[in-house]
């Protein structure tokens, strides 16, 4: 593909035209199963109009919620035709007039979910773009905005944690579970994990210490652990749960006096259970959290900024990395959507798009 951009001058404003861009897109007309229902499109792009850009994606993650919603089992419901994803690391390559805050060669995340990042090229209006450093890595930039954000905001927004305290997680091996552990690394808690029993547990178990848990349990160890009574760790403030049934139930039995459980997913498909004595003896509580509605109640909101300034100074600090991952081309969808759904080894591998 050949790329030709002309410069225009208006005023102080200038602003670039492009000629001959065709984007690849990934659409689907009905939910079902993505192996299914997505198709690629050919679409050429128009000039940018008044604020916007025109972005050449570089890479694009497959996450749960994405999978989800092609299936429509997600609280969100697009339009159709509708594009998969929503999230993506790209460089500006042209932009209209009136935009101020990007530049051709920029390298941009969407600052807005819903936007369909599985695609070779997009027009964005610049507001729903954030630039991102130069030296952010690929895979963590891609990945950026949902994993990483939900586990900053879980850590911030429930309990007041310091240095010393504790917190106890489920799908510890997950993207977010990955995250969580990192960041807990980064501000001095002790995060302790749980994964459930495989054959490759010491492995996972090295691989997540080494991301910075404090400990690792399985679920069988969980029930019979004495880390919180013996003061090895301090009994969690903060649990974070994202598979819920039994597992929720028992790393709740672990938490503190006036402790918060949160619960942001839940794979088992079971539902979470309370024991009155927890809300009554300890008064724990018990609350949910979903980085959509956070974003969307928070659009304007100076916290985004400062999440995203200590996310990106970790990651230029080497404190801070993406999930294990595998970068697939963006043709070969089929096979990335389908190993999506199927997820195997040790570790919550996440599947990239690479352009």
């Amino acid at each position: 593909m050949s790329i030709l951009f002309r410069q225009y001058s208006s005023g102080s404003c200038q602003f670039y035209r492009h000629m001959s861009v065709v984007a690849s897109i990934l659409r689907y007309n009905e939910f079902g199963d993505p192996a299914k229902v997505l198709q690629i499109h050919q679409e050429t792009m128009p000039d940018p109009g008044t604020g916007e850009v025109l972005i050449k994606t570089i890479s694009a993650p497959i996450n749960p919620a994405d999978i989800n919603t092609i299936q429509g089992k997600y609280p969100v419901r697009p339009e159709f035709p509708a594009v998969g994803g929503n999230e993506c690391v790209g460089e500006v390559v042209a932009v209209g007039e009136q935009v101020t805050r990007l530049a051709i060669g920029d390298r941009i995340v969407p600052f807005a979910s819903g936007l369909g990042t599985w695609r070779s090229h997009a027009l964005y209006n610049e507001t729903n773009l954030m630039k991102v450093p130069a030296n952010i890595g690929i895979a963590e930039a891609a990945t950026i905005t949902v994993n990483p954000c939900t586990a900053y905001r879980m850590l911030k927004d429930f309990v007041n944690l310091k240095a010393g305290d504790s917190v106890i997680q489920n799908g510890a091996n997950s993207a977010c579970g990955q995250a969580i552990i990192q960041l807990c690394r980064a501000w001095g808690i002790h995060c302790v994990g749980i994964v459930r029993d495989r054959p490759e547990i010491n492995l996972l178990r090295n691989y997540l210490k080494d991301l910075g848990a404090a400990e690792i349990l399985t679920e069988e160890e969980l029930r019979t652990t004495k880390i919180f009574k013996d003061g090895i760790f301090k009994k969690p403030k903060l649990a974070l749960n994202c598979v819920g049934g039994k597992n929720a139930l028992e790393i709740s039995r672990h938490l503190d006096n006036h402790g918060i459980m949160v619960t942001y997913g839940g794979m088992s498909r079971e539902p979470v259970t309370v024991p009155t004595a927890s809300l009554i003896f300890k008064d724990l509580q018990f609350s949910g959290f979903w980085m959509t509605r956070w974003t969307k109640d928070n659009a304007k909101s100076s916290k985004r900024s400062e999440m995203f300034n200590e996310l990106f100074g970790l990651i230029e600090k080497n404190a801070f990395k993406a999930p294990a991952h595998e970068m697939i081309s963006f043709t070969d969808y089929v096979t990335a959507v389908t190993n999506a759904l199927s997820i195997q080894g040790f570790v919550g591998k996440k599947f990239l798009f690479k352009f």
